[in-house]
């Protein structure tokens, strides 16, 4: 047996998330005693609500959670969910059509797995967030990019999907506030693109992580809302950990018909089980609880994007398009490469932000994860004076 074929093939071509890598490193310079300022990780630094972890307390006490429940999910969380995905995406659905997962990865895996068959293309809006190439070929689908630059603000219009669409494209991925550039589609796009996919008969996986983070009086609207007749071929992908800062407590969920979700729930049924009981009463305090720390992080991460965004503009060479949710900053670096910088010449935005990381003591993570190079990500996620410092010392970096 050769070293190549100990594990399946299927396994070791998984890349290792891009976005996690560059935070492991950075926190190892950190580790060291290097004062390096981290973009990278898309994780809110602040704690989460205190009535949330109250509830999660009561729930430790609790024997009732010391057992299994439902593979599917706890009801009085389906039933938060349930509600949640009315209020926010104008869908009404039954419980029944809710499946609580282990953070919003496991939701995106699942969702690809439930639909895709070996050669089924997928449209993906590049660019995207870097654990969706790597759930589309575990299905056995193929990507198919279509690529908008920061001249259309990141976002695809229906010509270009058009153009993309083959006999063998079955899914659009849709993501509207994307990871990683921070875009919103508006209601108007929404609804064309969302006619255009059930005038082909397409599924839709849309992840709406985000659609609670949105600035400037800017509502993501969701694309079931926008065209409702497509709620029979979309599943929607959500979670707490964004608007909640609860990524640690890996509970996501996924919406849609009944026939997908009864799929892929005899998927979970042999693939986890259920979600940590504890994490399940935490996020229905979450859901049905008191909203105001939501408002008060939302406000934060509005500040820190407006100072981002104007203090990456000051660099000359940069392309600041300013995101209107989420919590990233996408700049277009095209302008910076082939150009010497501290007796380096980087030629791509992965060289550059090895360039970065080495001379300012700063990680950004590479466009290269996210698709074409030329662009870098920044998470403005953290707080408001390592923010500040880290654009400075970029700023002193590649000052003319």
């Amino acid at each position: 047996m050769t070293e190549t074929t100990r594990i399946s093939a299927r396994i070791a071509a998984i890349a290792e998330s891009a976005t996690l890598k560059v935070d492991g490193k950075a926190k190892a310079l950190q580790a060291e005693g290097r004062p390096v300022i981290s973009y990278a990780a898309g994780e809110p630094d602040f704690a989460t609500p205190a009535h949330i972890v109250e509830a999660a307390l009561a729930a430790v006490r609790d024997p009732k959670n010391y057992r299994y429940t439902p593979a599917a999910g706890l009801p009085e969380l389906r039933d938060a969910i349930a509600a949640k995905t009315l209020r926010d995406s104008g869908l009404a659905v039954s419980p029944s059509q809710v499946i609580v997962t282990n953070g919003g990865k496991q939701a995106v895996y699942q969702a690809f797995q439930t639909l895709l068959d070996p050669g089924d293309e997928v449209l993906v809006p590049t660019p995207y967030w870097t654990t969706y190439p790597e759930a589309i070929k575990l299905a056995g689908g193929r990507q198919v990019d279509v690529f908008a630059g920061s001249d259309q603000n990141y976002l695809v219009t229906v010509e270009q999907l058009e153009a993309a669409r083959t006999p063998r494209t079955k899914v659009l991925l849709f993501v509207s506030p994307s990871n990683p550039t921070g875009s919103v589609y508006s209601p108007e796009q929404t609804k064309a693109i969302g006619e255009w996919a059930l005038e082909n008969g397409l599924w839709v996986i849309s992840d709406e992580i985000y659609q609670n983070l949105t600035y400037d009086g800017v509502k993501a609207v969701s694309i079931v809302e926008a065209v409702p007749e497509l709620a029979d071929r979309t599943i929607l992908v959500n979670g707490v950990a964004k608007t909640y800062a609860m990524t640690g407590w890996r509970v996501g969920w996924m919406v849609g018909p009944a026939d997908a979700i009864k799929g892929a729930a005899n998927l979970q049924s042999h693939l986890s089980s259920n979600v940590s009981n504890i994490s399940q009463r935490a996020a229905i305090e979450a859901l049905t609880g008191p909203q105001d720390a939501v408002a008060e992080m939302r406000t934060a991460f509005d500040r820190r994007r407006k100072l981002i965004v104007s203090e990456l503009s000051k660099i000359e060479g940069l392309n600041v398009p300013t995101p209107e949710g989420a919590f990233y900053v996408y700049p277009d670096v095209t302008g910076l490469l082939n150009r010497e910088w501290a007796g380096v010449t980087p030629t791509t935005s992965l060289e550059l932000a090895d360039l970065i990381l080495d001379k300012a003591e700063v990680a950004v993570v590479p466009g290269e994860a996210f698709g074409p190079s030329g662009f870098v990500r920044l998470s403005y996620a953290l707080g408001d004076e390592p923010l500040l410092e880290g654009v400075q010392r970029l700023q002193r970096l590649f000052a003319v």
